[in-house]
């Protein structure tokens, strides 16, 4: 059952070898949890021990969920993640370089079938999330199990990302779709008629 976790294979979540392993990174992300606000080394010494991978600069703002507390999640530098960040990591979670994600995002490999009856008998399967660098994920937005996103895109606030989305966009909605790409607009303007002052920068 372990094995298939990460083949997409059907499997069953409450086999025994996974659930000690799961476990015992839940008590880690429990007490990655209950760190102070000063204890800035401390949790990104944790952060080390969590993840498959996690580069330099990187934070995130507890509370903090995860399926298997960060072991199937890759972390490219300076990844912020602000508070709520839910990666349901029963396989792998791929982050790149600079990606900035708003509070209450959900990162899901996990999904369960659609007949009733393999529901029932609590089946299971699971594919990767790619995500690039540079990215930014609003608020709210929930991406589910086999989606890529490109480097330099940004996703809206309260989008679910079901298909994959290309690099250097704008996307947005339910279900997540292309607004349009990065252009010499955004060049000039960060919000709306708020223009850009490179002087102060």
């Amino acid at each position: 059952m372990k094995n298939r976790m990460h083949t997409g294979e059907l499997y069953l979540p409450n086999d025994e070898e996974i659930f000690v392993e799961q476990i015992k990174r839940l008590d880690m992300l429990y007490d990655f949890n209950n760190t102070r606000p000063t204890e800035l080394e401390k949790r990104s010494e944790m952060l080390k021990n969590m993840f498959a991978e996690i580069g330099s600069g990187c934070y995130i703002e507890p509370p903090f969920h995860s399926n298997f507390g960060g072991k199937h999640c890759h972390f490219g530098n300076n990844v912020y993640a602000n508070f709520n960040l839910t990666l349901v990591d029963d396989t792998h979670i791929y982050v790149g370089d600079n990606t900035m994600f708003g509070p209450n995002v959900t990162v899901a490999t996990a999904g369960h079938p659609i007949l009733p009856e393999l529901r029932e008998k609590m089946y299971q399967y699971n594919f990767p999330v790619h995500i690039g660098k540079n990215c930014w994920i609003g608020a709210g937005a929930i991406i589910v199990p086999g989606v890529t996103i490109g480097d330099n895109t940004v996703i809206g606030a309260g989008s679910v990302v079901t298909k994959d989305i290309p690099s250097g966009v704008v996307a947005v909605g339910n279900p997540c779709r292309v607004l349009r790409e990065i252009n010499e607009h955004d060049k000039e303007f960060y919000f709306k008629d708020r223009k850009i002052d490179y002087e102060k920068l």
